[in-house]
């Protein structure tokens, strides 16, 4: 466990925990600027997350220049990492160690974890040896470290073959030794002609293009700007990533991998059965439904699933969904914020009844909200795709649900909502080889009814929490200033998208003036919004009568997943952006329409409808919706950049 004065490895260094700085983050104190004849080492503080380092000893450690001090003096230097023939003790236990792992077949093949290792050929370490003894372990060609690992930080070696190590040290003796292989790799490095032994001197390079590292020795040797932009374009002129590699989840300290954690079956407690049938409407292929509705004669019913009912305030699950903040959904498959697992007990139709936190709203004529109340139900809910509602809006069932829609999308605009409606594309890969396949998002009527239905769920969950004083997340805008001469068409949306302001999300009821909203929260997708989750658990304590989160508590909660929550839709826009000109890299002949949405500045902004991207295009005496034909001039994948040209 990681506390005040344990051994850390922080950026490939060592660094020391000098205080926890809570909300899972820890200061750590490292060496940033070694010690010169001239000048003094230099260190420094950071406050980390605990993702952000791995655990070497809990300590307590004595210092960590004594740390240092022990790797310096006692253990092998990295320059003679193929020397086979060393004096140094700790070296030659490690030769032993080896030895003995060597001469069986179960032990070669093995994995080792460091403080296995360190067992085998130390015994069990003081906490200012360990960082000295895995520098020993690295600094040695008899095991190799698991990288892979590392990045999910655990610490793995497996044994090199003797054959590998043999053709290392042959090809470091025949070329004078490391410096002179480095210098030589760096050579063909500048050229970018590299030889396929020499990726092993460029994982630096990787781990930089990766956000895991701020320097590259690589890069700093070859001349080459140290930035993760400059490292993706060197790893692609140099054929060791291909266009497909995808840097922007890892770069953003997201993990690609669904949550792992495994929530409870919903417990057993008093809900209320739902007659009739509620409807859960998605895209095609949607495998996690995670809201139904349907409309009784009196009352519209919001149905929206329920993991609150396991996942408790402050345990591990939550802690591990507010660092998530959101479920990532990315052309490559969802990161989902809450386990695969628990789509099957909390996901909405998936099973013959399904249970729900449900909002019960009472309509009054002119479609605003007169009631809202908060259930715990067991609902019936049938699946239907958007294209299919769109077929069967007229039906008994479906018809009182679009025309509650259309009333409170006209309730909505005579309160001052803007409505802006821009170009979408879905991205989807096919293959092993990741072929790019990019249509525009289908517009239905039924996903906006969909939409009012969650602005009414919203707005009933804000004025249901407002009137019984419960600390809640209340999003609110600030009105925009629109102009008046708002042009017509495309160039229209842009100009408005323009003038709108950021969202707030904390425990303050406002206005949300981009809906038209007096009171508004976000509730109906507790399985992938973070922020949605500490609603419902709000709601549910407020139900069952058990204690409230605080208003302080609450805040805070909010801060972290929302936190979480943008460095997630930061890494799904440079995602899609990446595939995207995948995308135009895989078709190089291709071309579109390009629409001008803006002609004010020195270069007019185009909108590009079948890709939904913007760029600006040097043409003069453009207007306002225009068209013209366009195709590409210039992809720069490593900055997402992308130049086009009038055809």
């Amino acid at each position: 466990m990681i506390k005040v004065n344990s051994l850390v490895i922080y950026k490939n260094n060592a660094a020391l925990v000098t205080e926890d700085a809570g909300n899972g983050k820890f200061t750590v104190k490292y060496r940033s600027t070694p010690a010169t004849q001239t000048k003094p080492a230099v260190y420094s503080t950071q406050n980390v997350r605990t993702k952000d380092i791995i655990l070497l000893h809990e300590g307590p450690v004595t210092s960590l220049e004594k740390a240092l001090e022990f790797s310096e003096k006692e253990c092998p230097k990295e320059d003679d990492m193929y020397k086979l023939d060393q004096k140094n003790q700790i070296f030659l236990k490690i030769a032993e160690c080896y030895e003995l792992l060597d001469s069986d077949d179960e032990s070669r093949s093995a994995e080792y974890g460091f403080e296995e290792l360190t067992s085998l050929f130390y015994g069990t370490p003081k906490a200012d040896e360990t960082w000295g003894l895995y520098c020993s372990i690295k600094n040695t060609l008899f095991f190799m470290q698991n990288l892979k690992a590392q990045m999910e930080g655990k610490i793995l070696f497996t044994l090199r073959t003797k054959e590998e190590m043999d053709t290392m040290v042959k090809k470091a003796k025949e070329k004078g030794m490391e410096a002179q292989i480095r210098a030589e790799f760096i050579e063909r490095l500048k050229k970018r002609k590299l030889l396929p032994e020499d990726s092993i001197f460029m994982g630096d390079v990787e781990a930089l293009a990766q956000g895991k590292t701020d320097k590259s020795r690589t890069m700093h040797d070859a001349n080459l700007k140290e930035s993760p932009e400059k490292a993706h374009k060197l790893l692609l002129e140099t054929g060791l990533w291909d266009i497909t590699r995808n840097p922007y989840p890892l770069r953003w300290g997201l993990s690609t991998k669904s949550a792992t954690e495994g929530l409870s079956s919903p417990p057993e407690e008093d809900r209320t059965e739902i007659p009739g049938f509620s409807y859960a409407i998605d895209n095609e292929g949607s495998t996690d439904p995670d809201d139904a509705v349907a409309y009784d004669g009196k009352y519209l019913w919001v149905h929206i699933a329920d993991p609150a009912s396991t996942v408790i305030p402050d345990s591990s699950i939550d802690k591990a969904a507010c660092q998530r903040g959101a479920t990532l959904y990315i052309p490559e498959g969802a990161a989902r914020m809450l386990c695969e697992d628990c789509l099957e007990d909390y996901a909405l139709g998936l099973k013959e009844k399904s249970r729900a936190l449900s909002f019960r709203i009472l309509l009054n004529s002119e479609g605003g909200i007169e009631e809202c109340q908060v259930m715990k139900t067991i609902v019936n809910v049938k699946r239907l795709t958007y294209q299919e509602a769109d077929k069967i809006k007229d039906s008994d069932e479906l018809k009182p649900l679009f025309d509650i829609a259309r009333k409170n999308i006209e309730r909505r605009s005579k309160s001052g909502a803007v409505q802006i409606t821009m170009p979408e594309i879905q991205i989807r890969l096919e293959g092993e080889e990741k072929k790019v396949v990019i249509t525009n998002h289908p517009h239905t009527e039924s996903s906006e009814m969909i939409r009012e239905m969650m602005l009414l769920a919203g707005e009933g969950a804000a004025k249901f929490a407002f009137r019984n004083n419960i600390p809640f997340p209340f999003v609110s805008q600030e009105a925009p200033t629109i102009p008046e001469d708002i042009p017509e068409g495309l160039a229209g949306q842009f100009r408005l998208r323009r003038c709108m302001r950021k969202r707030n999300v904390g425990v303050t009821p406002g206005m949300h003036s981009g809906l038209g909203l007096a009171l508004y929260s976000q509730v109906t997708s507790p399985l992938r919004r973070y922020s949605d989750l500490i609603a419902h658990q709000q709601l549910r304590a407020f139900i069952d009568g058990k204690k409230l989160m605080d208003k302080d508590t609450m805040l805070m909660k909010i801060s972290e997943g929302d936190a979480g929550a943008m460095a997630a839709k930061k890494a799904e826009r440079n995602t899609n952006m990446h595939w995207t000109l995948v995308y135009l890299l895989q078709n190089p002949d291709w071309t579109g329409e390009a629409i001008c949405v803006d002609n004010t500045q020195k270069l007019p902004q185009f909108s590009i409808p079948s890709l939904a991207l913007e760029t600006y295009i040097g043409i003069t005496g453009i207007s306002l919706n225009e068209k013209i034909s366009v195709k590409v001039l210039k992809i720069d994948l490593s900055e997402l950049s992308v130049e086009f040209q009038k055809i």
